[in-house]
Parts: structure tokens; C-alpha cells; sequence
């Protein structure tokens, strides 16, 4: 595999198939979320996949990996023009064009870059906080992937609604306290929410991640799935997520990234 790397860019390895990553500390790195929604959503052979939002490819790259047989294709939309770029490369690095391809534009114009009804399966890492909050010193790629600058909530979730198919399904990952917000969203674009999971980093804190999957025009049925705790009391991963991160290989699990 070849890379092509800039100036202040490294290859980070995702634990799995050998596939690498081009990241910057320029600009947002992907975080455990990513990597969680991944693995949760449901992924069938020759399914067309869109990732809305997509920064530096992480979710195609490892939705490549999620069944024996292909994908038909994955679509990663990214807005940042820099973090397209990443995307495109590391696609490029990992071999994998003929399965991924990234469009650089905005998700709010994803029916148009993308198509109408189209995709099997959309997924979803918005950005988590509401334009104002958090730090507002933070570099200009970072905000735009943390806050809603650029993208709101409601842009995310109707933008999902318009690209994927009737029947086709729909996954975000989020933060515990806008799960209302969310589920709210989401039925109002007759998505309906039929599997959910709540991630803890400890046992005994509050859950920092939450995970859905919405079918288009589907019928009320919330599955809740069980909690996924992360850190067991050792301060080590869980074996799930050992399995999950990085296929029970040694690592440092202080390496993980968890969304702030």
C-alpha cells in the first residue's frame, strides 16, 4: 500500500485487514464513536451506502469490512474540502477505490450530489454540539466537525431521510442528551427508530455515546438493545470492545478517543 502524505500528516493503523488511516492533528480525528457506529449498524452484501459527513473516511473504510462478501459501493460526503482530500487518499492508499468513492459537498445538498431514494443504508456522525457551545478559540476544521456550524441536527437527519430508500435504513451515533432531539428528527422524517444502544465508559457513569438505527417508513418497534460498557474495573476494554477496536489485539486502551 502507498500513501500520499502531506506536511503534518501520519498513518494511523485501524487493527484491521491492515487498512491505515491519513490523520492530521491540524485537524478533527476520528474518535471511538466512529468506530462503534461501524460496527453497530447492519451491513448486507451489495448494499449502496452513503456516509454523510464522512471527514477523513474512517466509517467507509471500515464499513468495507463488515461482510464476507462486497458492498456494492460506499459514497463518503464530506463538506471540508481538506478532510475530503484525507479521505480520498487513504481510500486511494487502502486500495479500496473500487468500493468507495468521496464527494466533496454539503449534506444539506445530499439529495442532489447524491441521489434521491438511492441507498440501501445512510449513516451519520453529526456534529454533536449546537452552534455557541464549547470552545470557541477551537481551529476552524475542528468547530465545523464538533458544533453546528455548517449542519444542524435537523439537516443531518433530513438529509438521511432523502437519500435512502423506502424500507432502507438509517444509523447515527450521538450524544446521550440530544437522543430526544434525535428520535424527534427522525420521526418527522418518517424515520423510524427500531434499534438503539446506550455506550458507558465506566459502569457505574452516565452513558456518553448513543447509538440508533431508524428504518425509512418503517412501523413503531424500539429494540434497546444491552449497554456496552467500554472500561472494565482493571481500567482495560471490555472484551467487546477489544473485539470490536481492534479484533483482541494488545493495545493501550488509553489510546481511545471518546467524544467530548
Amino acid at each position: 500500500m502507498t500513501f500520499q502524505l502531506e506536511p503534518g500528516e501520519r498513518l494511523d493503523d485501524l487493527m484491521t485487514k491492515g487498512y491505515q488511516l491519513i490523520q492530521s492533528d491540524e485537524v478533527f480525528s476520528f474518535s471511538m464513536d466512529a468506530v462503534l457506529l461501524a460496527h453497530y449498524v447492519t451491513v448486507h452484501p451489495n448494499d449502496l451506502i452513503l456516509d454523510l459527513g464522512t471527514g477523513n473516511g474512517v466509517i467507509p473504510i471500515l464499513l468495507t469490512t463488515r461482510t464476507n462478501y462486497p458492498v456494492k459501493q460506499i459514497v463518503g460526503l464530506e463538506l471540508q474540502e481538506r478532510l475530503a482530500n484525507m479521505a480520498k487518499r487513504s481510500v486511494a492508499g487502502n486500495r479500496l477505490d473500487h468500493l468507495i468513492q468521496i464527494v466533496q459537498g454539503d449534506m444539506r445538498d445530499a439529495g442532489f450530489l447524491a441521489g434521491h431514494g438511492q441507498f440501501d443504508l445512510v449513516t451519520c456522525n453529526p456534529p454533536y454540539l449546537p452552534a455557541g457551545q464549547g470552545d470557541p478559540n477551537a481551529k476552524e476544521h475542528v468547530r465545523i466537525a464538533r458544533h453546528e456550524v455548517t449542519c444542524t441536527l435537523r439537516d443531518a437527519v433530513q438529509a438521511a431521510s432523502q437519500t435512502v430508500k423506502s424500507g432502507g435504513k438509517v444509523a447515527f451515533v450521538h450524544r446521550p442528551d440530544r437522543l430526544v432531539d434525535l428520535l424527534f428528527e427522525m420521526r418527522t422524517v418518517k424515520l423510524e427508530p427500531k434499534r438503539m444502544r446506550l455506550v458507558f465508559s465506566r459502569v457505574h457513569q452516565k452513558p456518553s455515546i448513543v447509538l440508533v438505527e431508524a428504518i425509512k417508513n418503517g412501523k413503531s418497534d424500539l429494540k434497546v438493545d444491552p449497554p456496552l460498557i467500554v472500561f472494565g474495573e482493571d481500567g482495560q476494554w471490555t472484551a467487546e470492545v477489544d473485539a470490536i477496536y481492534n479484533g483482541g489485539r494488545e493495545r493501550d486502551a488509553k489510546a481511545v478517543q471518546l467524544p467530548e
